[in-house]
């Protein structure tokens, strides 16, 4: 199995810096990634957030690229409806020639209203937008109807569809499937049959909310604090725009106590190297993983505790993961 991290560049008001720094330090996990021996790097996308989420994936996956050589960079994911198919087209083309050919192309729905809004996007056309884009990319590439075209021929690609139909949906197409749900793996493998791949062309991979420790009882109030916040701030971003409450703040004590355990949102995994591998290999046993990528930071986190978990990540956790 692959271990990678994931990054999505939030600056909350409480904790806030320079831009500058943020994407700078970034940038120098990106390097330490690369350095220390970890397989993957992946960037989220957002727009709209009081804490300045990461807007454009693929912008920072070029910066990451020039300053790396040998790390796979991903998506995960980039909205497709809400950008045209040349755009995506063009711009994966340049990291995957920067990078000499590292980039996986992590491709989603998206969900906030207002986010469709600003790009004047069609939120219930959705999944079929996102279907038309893998699609039109594919054969803009095929074609060489945008230039330069990218390293890898072809350039994976991965859907991150949540969800059964979703799944049948990424099987169809024959993509990867940006998930890791033990769930999702039938349905997956009935769309690849559907288009009539073979099922051992099955590959999944995903994140968890983690943070990897050594001292999971020291570190815990601080982890806490930023986990509340990153929680709280998604769950409040994915209903505004709608008739939908604000949900309730998350409990931090139970979502560590109750970790893999739960389903959809509140899975979130916290402990030792040897903890994390544990509950990592029984939760995706059996299923086609090419790799798991987890959060570098937590919304905001000190920088000495990324630094810490980047270390632990590349240094005790990979190993423990080498032989799934």
């Amino acid at each position: 199995m692959k271990v990678g991290i994931y990054f999505d560049l939030r600056n909350p008001p409480p904790w806030q810096q320079s831009w500058s720094r943020v994407y700078g330090f970034a940038l120098e996990m990106c390097e330490e990634a690369d350095r220390l021996g970890l397989d993957s790097v992946w960037f989220s996308e957002h727009h709209g957030f009081e804490d300045g989420y990461l807007p454009q994936p693929l912008t920072m996956a070029a910066a990451a690229a020039a300053r790396t050589r040998r790390v796979r960079l991903g998506t995960a994911v980039i909205p497709a409806p809400l950008h045209a198919a040349p755009e995506i087209a063009e711009q994966a083309a340049i990291v995957d020639i920067i990078s000499d050919g590292r980039l996986d192309l992590g491709l989603g729905t998206g969900y906030r209203v207002p986010e469709y809004r600003l790009y004047g996007g069609d939120l219930g056309k959705r999944y079929s937008t996102t279907d038309q884009r893998v699609r039109e990319i594919r054969g803009l590439w095929a074609e060489s109807l945008v230039t330069p075209g990218p390293v890898q021929d072809p350039l994976p690609i991965w859907l991150g569809y949540q969800g059964p139909q979703g799944a049948r949906r990424a099987g169809r197409l024959g993509t990867g499937l940006l998930s890791l749900n033990p769930a999702l793996l039938t349905p997956y493998r009935d769309g690849l049959a559907e288009s009539g791949y073979d099922a051992s062309t099955a590959r999944m991979q995903g994140s968890f909310t983690t943070f990897v420790t050594e001292d999971p009882d020291g570190d815990w109030p601080v982890v806490r604090t930023h986990l509340a916040y990153q929680w709280d701030s998604y769950r409040r971003y994915m209903v505004e725009g709608t008739d939908q409450p604000v949900p309730r703040p998350i409990d931090p004590e139970k979502w560590r106590e109750t970790g893999l355990r739960a389903t959809g949102v509140g899975q979130f995994l916290y402990g030792t190297p040897q903890d994390v591998a544990d509950a990592v290999k029984a939760y995706v046993a059996g299923l086609p993983v090419e790799g798991v990528f987890l959060w570098a930071s937590l919304a905001g986190m000190p920088e000495d505790m990324v630094a810490r978990q980047v270390q632990l990540i590349s240094g005790k956790l990979r190993p423990l993961l080498a032989d799934v």
